[in-house]
């Protein structure tokens, strides 16, 4: 199985997901053109996806849906309230209804040889998920956009293999940068996004030794920088209450105008 980020973070977000006879994208929040651009790095093109999961209905992860669908007929999976929300989204054009399917959380579903499994997140969209996708003995999660996390959270993200997690901003940053009052506490809130240092804290409590490939993503382009999340969640993570070192896990920082080097399970 393979993990490769087309694109992460506040602007847009892209993530592929495949195995030699699955290939899927994780939310669709960057142009078509950037979208094929990507596909085509590694050797694919929109009429090899089997299907599209969307996390939420929000832009930066819906904004080349409508185009990749219409084009390519390619289903569209997400949870019950997220299909409702994109039916309502004008910005994403007429969509053929039959390649919308309705997925609940934390029943697997199957696409080929591909596992996937919802799970809950806190965020301020109308039903949103993440993905656990399993291959056989192979598994990865793709957790963004959530305010917070709980036991659920970390028993949902235990046993991976690799994992894109969010470290959305840097708290200080935050605080003193120019957006207004009311987004400051709504990114900081429950249904809001993680901070560098709460991306650390999760992590300290899903770590073991078979986690090979950590991604942080969904970093906030006006209150976070890559070098920044990527320290503050080391740090977290050799000084926590763990048996592990930062140094012990390959961590990279996923970009939000590069592609990721392809994470092989």
């Amino acid at each position: 199985m393979r993990l490769c980020s087309i694109a992460s973070g506040s602007s847009g977000n892209c993530i592929y997901v495949g195995s030699d006879a699955t290939h899927l994208l994780v939310d669709t929040g960057i142009s078509g053109k950037r979208i094929e651009n990507g596909l085509a790095s590694l050797g694919l093109s929109g009429r090899d996806l089997d299907g599209i999961l969307v996390t939420h209905e929000h832009a930066d992860h819906i904004s080349g849906l409508g185009v990749m669908a219409r084009k390519y007929g390619i289903p569209i999976y997400g949870t019950g309230g997220t299909i409702n929300a994109l039916r309502g989204c004008k910005s994403l054009g007429a969509v053929d209804e039959e390649l919308f399917q309705v997925i609940r959380e934390d029943e697997r579903f199957t696409l080929k040889d591909l596992h996937i499994n919802p799970m809950r997140i806190s965020h301020d969209a109308a039903q949103p998920c993440g993905y656990r996708i399993s291959y056989g003995e192979q598994k990865l999660a793709i957790c963004t956009d959530l305010g917070t996390y709980n036991d659920y959270t970390v028993e949902c993200l235990k046993g991976m293999d690799a994992l894109l997690i969010e470290a959305n901003h840097d708290v200080n940053m935050l605080q003193v940068g120019p957006y207004p009052y009311p987004l400051k506490q709504r990114i900081l809130g429950d249904k809001g996004h993680l901070s560098n240092e709460n991306s650390g804290r999760l992590l300290c409590r899903i770590l073991h030794d078979g986690l090979k490939h950590i991604l942080l993503g969904h970093l906030s382009n006006e209150n976070n920088i890559p070098e920044l999340a990527y320290e503050a969640v080391r740090m977290e993570i050799t000084m926590g209450d763990n048996p592990y070192d930062a140094k012990d896990f390959h961590i990279d920082v996923a970009r939000r105008h590069e592609i990721t080097p392809v994470v092989e399970l």
